[in-house]
């Protein structure tokens, strides 16, 4: 039997969605264009939390997910369309006037065509001079300049700091170097996602990992959005990081067992949670 769903998407709406699911207030900035545009706009507004889409010329792109009933998910991103200089600056602009009374900016995904690399490092830059905390979470030279501009966290999955490091990442002693080394490429703390394994942390003196339950992977897309989500969602009622990533793969690790688009709401994160273990390393 098939299923289909349509969701908006975009790893900021997404984002967006978890954090209102968790009562969290939350406004996302997005790009919108073109008859794809038009049906991301009408479902975006059924989404329950207030965004600004900031109109270009194009027509946005549409992304296909198939998985099948053993959690096996293949992904077809169509390439997007392309910015021009005063849409990216009307981007920026958008972003910039919503700085104040935030308190935290969450930079998710990659950046259209046309979009510098440096983009993403801009706006932290801006967030950090309004005393507003970054999460950084991209692939590719953005995330590389964006480290530049010190983002309170960055959280690469294991692929894209494999990029980053240009080195692969297979033992436990490889992927504490590689938080070690992102903090010295600009993060005050990282967040390493490893997926079904949960993730390894970097923040202060302690390093750590965070490992889930195991579970039925029914479908891990946006399974580190939720994370991302829970994860702030956490710091904002305590500050205590480590628990906060907890509370993230509880997140992520409950939205992996749902089924399509569905990420999961606070109940499913409360369920799992006391069973995500964390283990402090020497």
């Amino acid at each position: 039997m098939l299923a289909r769903s349509t969701a908006p998407g975009g790893r900021g709406i997404k984002t967006s969605s978890v954090l209102k699911s968790f009562g969290v207030p939350t406004f996302a900035v997005a790009i919108c264009g073109g008859e794809a545009g038009a049906r991301f706009e009408q479902m975006l507004a059924r989404e329950g939390f207030p965004f600004e889409l900031v109109r270009i010329r194009g027509e946005i792109r549409t992304n296909y997910s198939i998985t099948d009933r053993h959690g096996l998910t293949v992904k077809l991103d169509e390439r997007g369309p392309k910015l021009e200089p005063e849409e990216v600056a009307a981007l920026e602009e958008a972003v910039d006037r919503r700085l104040d009374g935030a308190d935290w900016l969450l930079l998710c995904g990659s950046v259209p065509p046309g979009v510098p690399a440096g983009f993403y490092r801009c706006l932290v830059r801006k967030a950090r001079e309004r005393g507003v905390k970054t999460l950084l979470d991209t692939d590719g030279a953005p995330l590389e300049e964006g480290l530049e501009a010190r983002p309170t966290v960055v959280a690469p999955n294991q692929q894209e700091a494999e990029w980053l490091l240009n080195r692969a990442l297979v033992t436990r002693s490889h992927l504490r170097e590689a938080l070690e080394r992102i903090r010295e490429m600009g993060a005050e703390s990282v967040i390493l996602s490893l997926g079904s394994r949960g993730a390894m942390l970097a923040h202060g003196t302690t390093i750590a990992e965070v490992i889930p339950p195991r579970i039925e992977a029914v479908c891990p897309i946006g399974a580190g959005d939720a994370l991302n989500a829970a994860f702030v969602w956490a710091m904002r009622r305590s500050e205590d990081f480590l628990d906060a990533v907890r509370w993230g793969v509880a997140a992520g690790t409950a939205s992996a067992a749902l089924p399509g688009l569905n990420l999961a709401s606070l109940e499913e994160a409360e369920r799992l949670y006391p069973e995500v273990e964390v283990r402090l390393l020497e």
